[in-house]
């Protein structure tokens, strides 16, 4: 009898041993899982957007299309519902759960602002957007070329997104090993600040949002960096549509909400 006491106590013990190894599991993997973590002032768009704007107060369907090369086509994601377009589709839905909103994924791999201009009719203008999110640059830099050889192709591109009445947003390289290590990776990231603003639109500053996950948070690159050490991943799509969520939900809604209540971001 007294050891088959000892038998059940035993079983219990292991039992609970293996409930709270259980328990550990999930959080051990959490605590290596980094925060989405990025500042106001690196989301805070310059302008509102105006058509994105109207089209929430007047609870019509938006329409978003997020043109690009690879890192928007979703290169380094597990899936395609892990790229930042589709992520990105997620997040808005959750800042406007009323409204209906599509964001069209027309990322091709390997192209280049001239490259993506040349498709801008069917791939962009087409879908009539409310608004464009352009990302651009990198491609560039990883093949040394310059970006002001494409300088009156942005022009052109932005204004043939103007003409349709839709919200530009430009978006920059990422920071990335295979970028930063080419000289001329600021140099382009500089020229399309410059270029926005000249065009008065705006940016998200992707370079800039990475940088800081590596520089202040101290994310090591394989965390948020694909093996080939050039796309992004899962989390790192993921934070950056949350963070491009964020700024777009604040613009649109910045004549009745301060930028001083946007939300926190969560991992």
């Amino acid at each position: 009898m007294k050891g088959a006491v000892v038998a059940c106590q035993a079983t219990k013990s292991l039992t609970i041993a293996a409930l709270l190894a259980g328990l550990a599991a999930p959080l051990s993997a959490r605590a290596e899982t980094p925060a989405c973590d990025v500042p106001q002032d690196l989301l805070r768009l310059a302008s509102p957007l105006s058509r994105v704007a109207h089209k929430v107060a007047s609870n019509e369907p938006l329409v978003i299309v997020a043109i690009g090369s690879s890192s928007t086509a979703g290169a380094g994601a597990s899936s395609p519902a892990a790229n930042y377009p589709s992520r990105l589709a997620v997040e808005l839905k959750q800042h406007f759960p009323r409204h209906s909103i599509t964001v069209l994924n027309r990322g091709v791999n390997g192209e280049e602002v001239a490259d993506m201009l040349k498709r801008f009719d069917t791939a962009v203008v087409a879908a009539k957007p409310d608004l464009v999110l352009w990302q651009l640059g990198t491609n560039s830099i990883i093949r040394d070329h310059s970006l002001a050889e494409h300088e009156s192709a942005i022009h052109d591109g932005i204004k043939k997104i103007r003409a349709t009445g839709a919200d530009v947003v430009l978006i920059d390289p990422q920071f990335v090993p295979k970028v930063i290590v080419k000289p001329k990776a600021t140099e382009i990231v500089k020229l399309i600040a410059t270029a926005a603003k000249r065009e008065d639109v705006d940016l998200f500053r992707r370079y800039d949002v990475m940088k800081r996950w590596n520089e202040v948070n101290h994310i090591a690159f394989d965390k948020f960096v694909a093996p080939d050490g050039l796309h992004l991943n899962d989390w790192s799509y993921a934070c950056m549509a949350k963070g491009l969520g964020q700024a777009i939900a604040e613009a649109a809604q910045r004549p009745i909400m301060s930028a001083t209540m946007m939300l926190p971001l969560i991992p």
